[in-house]
């Protein structure tokens, strides 16, 4: 079940790549919102959900509650490094600054030159890069509590669309074919069901207590390191920044429901 829910969190990046890539101009507004309200699905489950959970499971393993802090700064400085490992002019997070669609045309080739053309490759295994450890953290969060699970993969799968928007818009652009970007941004996101079947094979012969603890909260790091460096920012592009601290306060709210 942990693996399904990490291969329908991997796919919601097809949500975003068709709405990117089926609409002549994208929202800027609608897209701040949706940037700012993954944030806050993420923040809130690390902060409300992971880490205290991390500590009761260290707790009943008679284990001291700061081996979760140090292992929740481990997993932001852990996110930092698969960041740092993606060179700048090849990050997939960057979406065209006007949103404008309208130098596509009909048959669905780029019609200008003012964007350099990047490998669709180089693409992939960029986002891919990104998107594994969340397939640990669905499948993690599974070994353990079946509600904690559901609900990361809810948080990874609403963070993806908006991603998958990040991924398509830059392809279009680099290879000027709407269908090639839509099954590459696809296929970027079957990289989570991939860390998921990884992390089971790795994972299951050590799980217990301690080491859920420990996954949980380095999950919580990377996710809120996501976060901060990458939603946040992203949203902020379009200077509409009360709509991003509503979508993150709106994230939260929904969250604090599905909880």
């Amino acid at each position: 079940m942990g693996f399904a829910f990490s291969v329908l969190a991997g796919l919601s990046t097809g949500i975003g790549a068709a709405v990117a890539l089926f609409v002549s101009k994208t929202n800027t507004k609608l897209l701040t919102f949706a940037l700012g309200a993954s944030a806050g699905v993420m923040v809130y489950i690390s902060f409300m959900e992971l880490m205290p959970h991390a500590g009761e499971l260290l707790e009943r393993a008679g284990h001291v509650k700061w081996i979760a802090t140090a292992a929740f700064f481990g997993g932001m400085v852990a996110a930092c490094v698969i960041d740092r490992m993606i060179p700048s002019d090849e990050n997939p997070h960057e979406i065209p600054a006007d949103g404008s669609m309208n130098n596509v045309n009909s048959t669905g080739e780029f019609a200008g030159n003012a964007m350099v053309k990047r490998s669709a490759l180089l693409f992939t295994l960029a986002i891919a890069i990104h998107n594994f450890p969340e397939g640990i953290a669905t499948i993690a969060s599974a070994f353990d509590n079946m509600e904690i699970a559901a609900a990361v993969a809810l948080a990874v799968a609403i963070h993806n669309i908006p991603e998958g928007i990040a991924v398509a818009l830059p392809l279009l652009y680099g290879t000027g074919n709407r269908r090639k970007a839509f099954g590459w941004a696809v296929l970027s996101g079957l990289a989570e069901p991939l860390g998921a079947l990884v992390g089971m094979l790795i994972l299951m012969p050590f799980i217990g207590p301690a080491t859920l603890a420990v996954l949980f909260a380095l999950v919580a790091g990377i996710m809120v390191y996501i976060s901060f460096d990458e939603l946040l920012p992203m949203a902020e592009r379009w200077h509409h920044h009360h709509l991003s601290i509503y979508g993150v306060t709106a994230g939260m709210f929904i969250m604090a429901l599905v909880l």
